[in-house]
């Protein structure tokens, strides 16, 4: 048994300290992406893991696959083809400066695949978990095509499906993520579903979009999520992250889990964060880690947010942290929680 997730990886290039992109001279350059990410959380949790991608026949690409080797995930089932890694820019806010991210995966080695290059009997069986995020399905008709048939594929061979709806404004509209999203959703068994999420990707109100007051509105996520399981019967299970920001780096974080009909919730976590890419994404892996090891859903809901809150403290994409580490801060009193 096994999770395979399926994504873009691309090439991160960030400017130094807190520099503007329009200021910056040079960049630091890393590998990353939403699947991509959670791929590495659980080789970090020891979890049995691959990832599924395609990436250039050149030395980038081979870069960008070595880095998620390295950490231990299974990277036998990425293609090689196309031209070029995808790249996406990031220029890390401040205070009441916001983080900006742009993007440059027009014309990349995923984006160019088609449906027709990914062989899910080969990379799925029985048993398995299949992992996926709103973003893979922006990027291109054609990787959209592939989603769907790796989901109708997992229906018919007993695979369960987990997904961040992790909606990006700047790959697809609203409507166009709805139109998308909302046929993906016939397949998924456990979805996550944070912030804008709710509304822009299934037309379903959760959040009104203040994230100085995100766990202040406990009450409309829960009715959100309660939504979400009586649109779609299929999926059992959802779980979210809530915020209250008070600046970029400053916020508290709590995680919310509904399964069984019932909710559970983490304790409140107050945070400085070093920074915020990949949160979600370590959030994901802490609830597949959760399901793949039995946890009961109050454990699973206290790991997720714990592993998502210490990817914080993390440079770059990947949240390399082990099992170990988020339970001694899952137990410890010297963190500064809200019981």
């Amino acid at each position: 048994m096994k999770v395979v997730t399926f994504g873009e990886i691309m090439l991160r290039l960030k400017t130094p300290e807190h520099l503007r992109i329009l200021q910056a001279r040079d960049f630091e350059a890393s590998y990353g992406g939403a699947e991509a990410n959670v791929a590495v959380s659980l080789a970090m949790l020891e979890d049995p893991v691959a990832f599924v991608t395609r990436v250039p026949d050149n030395p980038v690409g081979r870069a960008a696959l070595n880095e998620v080797r390295h950490y231990g995930v299974d990277t036998s089932y990425i293609l090689k083809g196309g031209s070029r890694l995808g790249i996406y820019y990031f220029e890390k806010g401040s205070n009441i400066r916001p983080t900006n991210v742009v993007y440059d995966r027009e014309y990349s080695a995923f984006s160019m695949a088609t449906a027709t290059e990914f062989h899910w009997e080969k990379y799925l069986e029985a048993g398995d978990i299949f992992y996926f995020s709103g973003v893979t399905p922006a990027v291109s008709p054609e990787i959209q095509k592939a989603v769907l048939e790796a989901l109708e594929y997992c229906r018919n061979h007993g695979i369960f499906v987990v997904c961040d709806l992790n909606y990006r404004a700047k790959m697809w509209s609203s409507q166009k993520a709805q139109a998308v999203m909302k046929e993906c959703m016939r397949y998924v068994d456990l979805c996550i579903a944070n912030d804008e999420d709710f509304e822009a990707t299934l037309g379903i109100h959760a959040f009104d979009g203040n994230m100085s007051t995100g766990i202040c509105q406990i009450d409309t996520y829960k009715q959100g999520m309660e939504e979400i399981l009586r649109q779609y019967p299929n999926c059992k299970s959802v779980a979210s992250v809530l915020r209250n920001m008070h600046t970029v780096e400053d916020g508290d974080w709590l995680g919310i889990y509904l399964k069984d009909r019932e909710f559970y919730e983490s304790p409140i976590h107050t945070v400085h964060s070093l920074e915020a890419v990949g949160a979600g994404d370590a959030f994901a892996g802490g609830l597949l880690h959760g399901l793949l090891r039995d946890f009961d859903p109050q454990k699973t809901i206290d790991f997720a947010i714990t592993a998502s809150v210490m990817k914080l403290m993390i440079q770059y994409d990947f949240n390399i942290v082990t099992e170990e580490d988020i339970l001694r801060v899952m137990k410890s009193s010297d963190t500064n929680l809200q019981r």
